[in-house]
């Protein structure tokens, strides 16, 4: 199952570091992850999505919650939470193809943000399914290169 650990963390230098080596010596892969500051710059959000049993997941936010640079952790799977990713996509453009591509990119509220020739780079921000669908309705048509941001959480509510 995967989980959005969301750990505020001291704003300082190798901290990003630091938690990726954690995780690998857990022997978790992360599937992303993304980090910045917050509204107060001393402190960063770092938002970490790995696929894990809740087991494993309690044990590496406990070893989380030990570490001096980490301010606090929440596992936002067991708690509702508004979740986003944003992601560049090229894909080769043909004249044939132009209308089809163009109409895909307006069902999926994509925004074009570059166009070449032979190739068109959409930008969109969504939740995973969302970017996911996009990708998979482009593959035809061959996407060329591609850069996603991995998620940034945080939780609905009040808290």
């Amino acid at each position: 199952m995967k989980h959005t650990l969301s750990a505020l963390v001291r704003n300082e230098p190798g901290v990003l570091a630091h938690m990726a080596r954690h995780f690998g010596e857990a022997k978790l892969n992360i599937n992303s992850i993304a980090c910045g500051e917050t509204e107060n710059p001393d402190i960063s959000r770092m938002v970490i999505r790995i696929e894990a049993n809740p087991e494993r997941i309690s044990r590496i936010t406990e070893r989380m919650q030990a570490l001096d640079v980490v301010i606090q952790v929440d596992d936002l799977s067991r708690k509702e939470f508004v979740d986003r990713e944003l992601a560049l996509i090229k894909v080769a453009l043909t004249p044939e193809d132009t209308a089809q591509i163009m109409q895909i990119f307006e069902v999926f509220r994509a925004d074009v943000v570059g166009m070449g020739q032979r190739s068109v780079t959409v930008e969109l921000t969504g939740d995973e399914a969302r970017v996911d669908g996009l990708i998979k309705m482009l593959k035809p048509y061959g996407i060329l290169s591609m850069c996603r941001t991995g998620t940034i959480a945080l939780k609905r509510g009040d808290e």
